[in-house]
């Protein structure tokens, strides 16, 4: 008998498939997406966003594809603030009643 499990995604598909860096690829996914957002409403092809970013096209296509692991938090950050992007980050006190460590996420206006 086939039987399909089902399970409620906690939001973050990394955590869900159990990386151990999940949160900082949730975070690199976010920032990445935002990257090709602009790129898509600004109607760039590959060159003219690599062009504009000082980044080579091959590096365009491996954001496009979600292979954004050779990319360093900075470097995103870097690349959006190329596309005229404010980075806020926020420092926040952890509630003392935890015992886990702090956690990383991204979110955009």
């Amino acid at each position: 008998m086939n039987k399909n499990i089902c399970q409620r995604s906690s939001g973050n598909i990394y955590k869900d498939l159990e990386f151990s860096n999940a949160e900082e690829m949730q975070a690199k996914a976010m920032l990445a997406s935002r990257i090709l957002s602009i790129v898509e409403k600004k109607k760039w092809n590959q060159e003219a966003a690599a062009k504009a970013l000082g980044i080579t096209q091959p590096k365009i296509s491996l954001l496009k594809r979600g292979q954004f692991s050779g990319f360093s938090m900075e470097k995103l950050i870097k690349l959006l603030n190329k596309l005229n992007q404010d980075v806020q980050i926020v420092i926040k006190n952890k509630p003392s009643s935890s015992t886990h460590t702090g956690h990383i996420s991204v979110a955009y206006a």
